[in-house]
């Protein structure tokens, strides 16, 4: 899911029975039909001659007035789309992404669009380690050569039947996937626009023994034969292979110092690379949504809603206790949030906010592992049976945003076009765990005056902010968003609300000097632009002197004091000659909660 500041929706999706018409009012309207997430209106051919509007017949050769408006309205969606991505393609360029594809996907018709989409991406710049599952195909292989797979726990028990399956499996899909990212773009319309001699080839995938293993051994008394575990990733060489241009192809095989191939489960080998990586995202390609008690989609969970609610399963789930056993060394017991925040189950439970702690446990992304944790296995009866639905996915996301990576998007991937409507809309079509989102971030507290006050002060000084006593901060304080770090307020910023309006003002933005430049401002008005939208808010406006370029580009436009309400434009300081500038605000559906309300 795009994280970035509100900007307008991208309108290609549907966003209810609405109809929206594109031709003028006295149009004759014959039926209704439904292009790209729009409703277009489909009517008879018309030609219009000195003023006089004859119908065509429909042998002859003018084209159609709805054809078109169609095909404006294409060129309008498809210019708007790529203005509107601008941000995203700047913030995904150049980061690492391991994506791990179940292995329901890689069996699933749904594997041709994703790979596409994960070329094109690459084409932008994106850096790919794939990691395809392969329990499916397997198990198949066992059952065709009349052997039974067997599982304990999230391992299975790999015999030579089932090694041998693994290892045709993962050359099979191997294979596939190179076939499939082989062939490139479409070179039908690209001659016109350069010289014909380019070559425009297909991705370089890179395969190899960049994963380090070990026997399983026995474990509680059973043998599990060559399944293996993870000791280690080949950090470096991986890198290497990525700045050269290649996606690299990870399979579920290690191998082990004495020279053995070893089974390994998918999710360990895709956790443990993306955290030994040091990865910007690992995006998780499952077979379903992350649904609610209610049956709606999970879009957001910050690490700690997430933590509780899988230790909430704990008894429930192998999974979920092996989660909490393997994050054990975490102090877990900080102090709660007092605020009453809630988070909805997939189960139909709803949990109490998490205690803070901090991300880590124990991996250095440069060389491999310090300590003696791989990565998160998943996987056998529990989810084959989907007993606890994905919660299995959710702990594993769990588990990668402690080690390090902030983002962990679980996606639907049968869903068309589900990485690029992930990755390039702001709300996203899939569920989104972070460990950094407004962390630190609440409303504020008595105790937090002094700190506002100390942040402010330097601003006031130099007449970037309007001077308030520490009174005044005093009776505006339920206005306030602080962000705390390390029990000191290193940022805050201020909404004040008119609902008679429905709109409000952003104001008192300050963040210390020695936190600037981290993206503190740009958490700040995100969040005041949810909490706005939770609020019911339409628009957002702001009084500044000094800051207009960095408002005009968050999406703020001049405006005139005419625009700002009365009850405000009465107290505005004509000597200060301030610009005002406006934003509209859309609705926000990317579902996170934020906490205690603007009063």
């Amino acid at each position: 899911m795009a994280i970035a500041s509100a900007s307008p929706c991208i309108p290609i999706q549907n966003d209810g029975p609405r109809s929206q018409s594109i031709l003028s009012p006295n149009s004759v309207l014959r039926r209704r039909i439904h292009f790209g997430g729009i409703h277009l209106v489909k009517m008879p051919s018309f030609e219009v001659k000195n003023g006089y509007v004859k119908k065509i017949s429909v042998f002859g050769e003018t084209e159609s007035v709805a054809t078109d408006v169609s095909s404006a309205l294409k060129d309008e969606l498809f210019v708007r789309f790529f203005r509107e991505a601008w941000p995203y393609f700047l913030a995904h360029r150049g980061s690492t992404f391991v994506v791990l594809i179940s292995s329901e996907i890689v069996d699933s018709p749904h594997l041709d669009p994703i790979l596409m989409d994960i070329s094109l991406l690459h084409g932008l710049g994106v850096k790919f380690v794939l990691v395809p599952g392969s329990h499916v195909q397997i198990d198949r292989l066992l059952a065709e050569r009349g052997s039974e797979p067997k599982y304990v726990g999230s391992y299975r028990i790999t015999d030579s039947d089932s090694l041998s399956a693994a290892m045709d499996a993962s050359g099979r899909i191997g294979f596939m996937i190179e076939a499939k990212l082989s062939p490139g773009p479409s070179l039908s319309g690209i001659r016109r626009h350069g010289d014909n001699a380019r070559r425009y080839d297909g991705v370089n995938v890179a395969r190899g023994n960049f994963v380090a293993a070990k026997r399983r051994g026995v474990v509680e008394g059973i043998d599990y034969a060559s399944t293996g575990e993870v000791k280690k990733i080949d950090v470096s060489h991986i890198r290497e292979r990525l700045a050269q241009d290649c996606i690299v192809l990870l399979s579920n095989l290690g191998y082990s110092s004495s020279g053995e191939v070893l089974n390994c489960n998918t999710y360990e080998v895709a956790t443990a690379c993306a955290m030994a990586l040091g990865a910007e995202k690992l995006i998780c390609i499952i077979d379903g949504p992350i649904l609610d008690e209610c049956g709606r989609l999970i879009h957001f969970l910050t690490l700690q809603d997430a933590d509780m609610l899988i230790r909430r399963r704990a008894k429930q789930s192998e999974t979920a206790a092996n989660y909490v056993k393997a994050v054990a060394q975490e102090d877990l017991n900080a102090a709660y949030d007092d605020s009453n925040h809630t988070v909805p189950s997939p189960n139909g439970t709803a949990f109490s906010q998490a205690p803070k702690f901090q991300n880590g446990v124990g991996f250095d992304s440069g060389n491999g592992f310090w300590s003696s944790e791989q990565g998160f296995p998943i996987g056998g009866q529990e989810n084959l049976g989907r007993l606890n639905g994905y919660l299995s996915e959710l702990a594993a996301a769990a588990f990668v945003c402690r080690g390090g990576v902030q983002r962990v998007h679980l996606l639907d991937g049968t869903i068309a076009g589900v990485l690029l409507k992930e990755l390039f809309q702001r709300d996203g079509v899939g569920t989104m765990v972070a460990s950094d989102l407004y962390e630190g971030m609440r409303m504020a507290r008595v105790t937090d005056v002094q700190g506002i006050k100390q942040l402010l002060l330097p601003l006031e000084e130099s007449g970037t902010l309007i001077k308030r006593t520490e009174e005044e901060v005093l009776g505006a304080l339920e206005s306030f968003i602080v962000v705390e770090r390390e029990g000191h307020v290193i940022a805050c910023a201020a909404l004040f609300p008119f609902f008679e309006e429905k709109c409000g003002e952003v104001a008192a933005i300050a963040v210390s000097p020695e936190c600037r430049g981290q993206g503190q401002g740009d958490k700040l008005l995100d969040y005041i632009e949810k909490k706005a939208s939770s609020l019911g808010l339409r628009t957002l406006f702001v009084l500044t002197t000094r800051t207009a370029d960095w408002f005009v580009r968050r999406g703020f436009s001049e405006c005139s004091i005419d625009n700002i309400p009365e009850e405000r434009r009465k107290k505005i300081n004509i000597s200060r000659r301030s610009k005002y500038y406006m934003k509209k605000l859309l609705p926000d559906r990317s579902g996170i909660r934020l906490n205690t309300a603007v009063a």
